[in-house]
């Protein structure tokens, strides 16, 4: 099954996502998800409708595997994990973007994939 990428944040640009199909070893189906907050809203609102936004039915919500490009916000970023953890039933992957090192104008990269998923299991073996 393809791998989805949820891209709730600036456009990727052609290196950001060669370099993410490398990490990944396949090329995602890419969604780019518009993220325009009202800050007035309730963020369990604003997270829900963002998870909508991807366009997946309950099935696929829990079948299809998952990269997630965070919007930039963090208390919606939060939020918008733990929606999709409830629709999932476990964490989705993260994409890290980190700028280039010495980047004038600045650019960023993608640094890594981090299975969150796999990161809340071993957090709970130091418990």
């Amino acid at each position: 099954m393809t791998i989805l990428l949820l891209n709730y944040t600036h456009p990727l640009t052609p290196a950001q996502r060669e370099q993410g199909a490398a990490l990944l070893g396949e090329v995602p189906e890419l969604r780019e998800l518009a993220t325009h907050v009202d800050r007035a809203c309730p963020l369990v609102e604003v997270a829900r409708e963002l998870a909508d936004a991807a366009g997946l039915t309950p099935e696929g919500w829990q079948t299809t595997p998952l990269v997630l490009n965070p919007p930039p916000l963090a208390p919606l970023a939060l939020a918008l994990i733990a929606e999709l953890h409830g629709r999932c039933g476990g964490f989705a992957a993260l994409l890290n973007l980190r700028p280039v090192a010495g980047s004038t104008p600045t650019r960023y990269e993608v640094a890594e994939i981090v299975n969150l998923q796999v990161l809340r299991e071993t957090a709970r073996r130091r418990r």
